[in-house]
């Protein structure tokens, strides 16, 4: 019996950039117009996609949008400006995927034209998806007005909702066209806010950056009073460590079953979904470091002063690190997240801890009875601060 068969390699290359600004659509800010004028001379068409939170702190902006694009109206279309919800909720089901992706259809938005969504983590996610499945993939560029969003979450490739009650189920790796920062937005978050996205640049100093981490460690309390100096600094190394991760790391789609960059994150997801989103994806994710260090310590891979020198920081940025965890069924539960972040990886169970600070150490069990010792152990820490 005769085969036969035709194999072809290619590889595709990507532009990543990420710009940072203030004041973005002052008109006299030509950023914008410039990176559209690059990509085509000719008028590119735009729908904008706002977070709700974001539209009410800065009620001008959609005003200074429609002007800025009649200012730039040589190469800028603006169609519309949808507003969605904001926060983790626009991420579960498909109502507010629909309400873009219905914009995208009225408004004839095509593979040359762009979605520009500006909000925070959540909406950036659910409307990179929208993008992504629309026409097989509508460009789009993402101002993320988060700390968590400007260095982490916005950086990344990654787009997705939330489905069968599962954090980030449904999702594309479909990298933007361009990021850009602008720190205006930054100015008018509520605290959680501000220190939430801090847990992300933790999560790559403690893996990748020992330098990183001190200078965390001995700016913390800046950080928590709201240094801006300290904490565009703290985005921009941030956000430079994980593009580097994306662009040098080997596996930029995650093909692989290591993901560094998801360091505390199975716990977190879990989290997240126990409290029914309650809890900022930032503050569940400084929880989930904090757990996965004092696993860490618990099975000899760093010492207790280590630990404690973690938890520390955390909490002097502000965080709270106690587990909202009141009975050993709400324990298994947790630990169900486990399961389900294998799961969500496919392959063998991976997870990052670290052997020192700056140094990661993945692993391929865990043991659940000493996961939970490391549970109350990060409980008992927190108490004993509160008291």
């Amino acid at each position: 019996m005769m085969m036969k068969t035709i194999e072809q390699n290619f590889q595709v290359a990507y532009r990543y950039r990420l710009f940072f600004t203030e004041n973005l659509f002052d008109q006299k800010n030509t950023l914008f117009s410039d990176l559209l004028n690059e990509y085509k001379s000719e008028p590119v068409k735009l729908l904008f996609v706002v977070d709700n939170g974001v539209s009410e702190a800065h009620p001008d902006l959609l005003k200074n949008i429609a002007s800025y694009c009649d200012v730039y109206k040589d190469n800028l279309v603006h169609t519309q400006s949808v507003i969605v919800q904001g926060g983790e909720a626009c991420k579960n089901g498909e109502e507010h995927v629909n309400q873009i992706l219905d914009g995208i259809n009225d408004y004839a938005i095509c593979r040359h034209s762009f979605v520009v969504v500006i909000g925070g983590g959540a909406v950036i996610d659910m409307a990179g998806y929208a993008a992504a499945i629309a026409h097989r993939g509508v460009k789009i560029i993402r101002i993320p007005t988060t700390v968590l969003s400007q260095n982490d979450s916005a950086v990344g490739v990654k787009n997705s909702v939330n489905y069968f009650g599962k954090k980030n189920f449904l999702g594309t790796f479909a990298p933007p066209y361009a990021i850009i920062n602008d720190s205006n937005f930054l100015e008018t978050l509520e605290q959680r806010d501000w220190i939430s996205g801090v847990a992300e640049a933790l999560k790559v100093a403690l893996i990748k950056d020992k330098k990183f981490f001190e200078y965390i460690e001995k700016n913390a309390l800046k950080l928590g009073e709201r240094d801006m100096q300290t904490m565009q600094y703290t985005i921009y190394r941030c956000a430079e460590m994980h593009m580097e991760h994306i662009a040098t790391g080997g596996d930029p789609f995650e093909s692989g079953s290591s993901r560094p960059l998801d360091f505390g994150h199975w716990a977190a997801h879990k989290l997240e979904q126990m409290t029914n989103y309650q809890l900022r994806h930032g503050e569940a994710v400084a929880k989930g470091i904090v757990l996965d260090v004092a696993y860490s310590y618990l099975t000899g891979l760093i010492s207790e002063s280590d630990f404690n020198r973690v938890a520390q920081v955390f909490e002097n940025i502000g965080f709270d690190l106690h587990f909202p965890i009141s009975s050993k069924e709400e324990m298994k539960r947790l630990l169900k997240g486990i399961q389900e972040f294998r799961e969500h990886l496919g392959g063998k169970l991976t997870i990052t801890l670290i052997s020192d600070i700056g140094k990661k150490h993945d692993v391929h069990e865990i043991d659940s009875d000493k996961m939970m010792e490391a549970l109350y152990l990060v409980n008992k820490i927190s108490e004993s601060k509160a008291v």
